[in-house]
């Protein structure tokens, strides 16, 4: 990511799913500095992500569904924030077509936890 993407004032949800529109992937990095990283998510029918190695924040843009994490299941939709500790099972188990959000990583490989 070059210096001008990190130093980015605004990320617009229609420039971000433009960005994803052209891209294999189901999700974009649009921001990266230090150890917070933002990305914009949109599965394509099944959420097939693993655990992360650092704590994440979802921030729904669009769309809606269930979220699980770990255990516990949650409905979601625009404008929701969900908050996933590092190396934490999760999905979005079910999501409308148009379902997109907002993924912020942050902090420490390992969690906050995983600190010495």
């Amino acid at each position: 990511m070059s210096g001008e993407a990190a130093e980015r004032l605004r990320i617009a949800l229609q420039d971000a799913g433009d960005r994803l529109a052209h891209v294999p992937e189901t999700f974009v990095e649009l921001f990266k500095r230090g150890d917070l990283s933002v990305e914009l998510f949109a599965p394509h029918e099944v959420d097939t992500q693993q655990p992360h190695e650092q704590d994440e924040i979802c921030i729904v843009a669009a769309g809606s569904g269930v979220f699980r994490r770990g255990a516990e299941r949650v409905p979601f939709g625009p404008g929701d924030f969900l908050f996933v500790p590092a190396g934490v099972s999760h999905a979005f188990e079910t999501f409308s077509d148009d379902f997109k959000t907002w993924v912020i990583f942050f902090g420490p490989k390992g969690g906050y936890e995983g600190r010495g």
